[in-house]
């Protein structure tokens, strides 16, 4: 995925990227709206991992991405276009972390509207979801600030779960 804001653009993980990766995955505050909730384990962090490299064989478009300030290249999030099932249906999740050092700085917003416009608009998605446990105010003000809307609460892997959802 070719992707740039003002501020900051989008690459693929590469092995490298695990301290950064792993800086996310072992704070308990990073992950408290993540899965279930708690911090991974080296087992947990070896999975993700795979997991991540696994969504690449969709098309670089896919997948979660490291994101970087381009003025400096440090790495502050990663994000991307995600492939996911709810309800037994297909669908394209805009997914965003910012690491804790980062928080408040607009990150977040910035690049969920960049993964809209280019899932919408270069991709030719019809509808993209974003998955936001009920109480992470901050995912759910930056998915309403690029237009998104509750459809639905789901239970995702024994969490309740919010749908948001926008639509070309």
């Amino acid at each position: 995925m070719k992707l740039s804001t003002e501020r900051l653009s989008l690459r693929p993980y590469k092995d490298h990227d695990q301290t950064f990766l792993i800086s996310m995955l072992y704070d308990p505050d990073m992950m408290r709206f993540i899965g279930n909730g708690q911090p991974k384990d080296e087992s947990g962090t070896k999975k993700f991992v795979d997991w991540i490299y696994d969504t690449y064989e969709n098309g670089s478009e896919f997948g979660l991405h490291v994101i970087v300030r381009k003025d400096d290249d440090i790495p502050v999030g990663h994000g991307g276009l995600v492939p996911q099932s709810v309800d037994g249906n297909k669908e394209t999740e805009i997914g965003y972390w910012i690491n804790r050092p980062y928080w408040g700085l607009g990150y977040a917003t910035e690049v969920a509207e960049a993964l809209k416009k280019y899932g919408l608009q270069v991709l030719g998605e019809s509808r993209l979801i974003a998955l936001i446990q009920p109480e992470n105010v901050a995912s759910k003000t930056v998915a309403e600030k690029i237009g998104m809307q509750v459809e639905k609460e789901i239970v995702l892997s024994g969490q309740d779960v919010l749908v948001y959802a926008v639509n070309e």
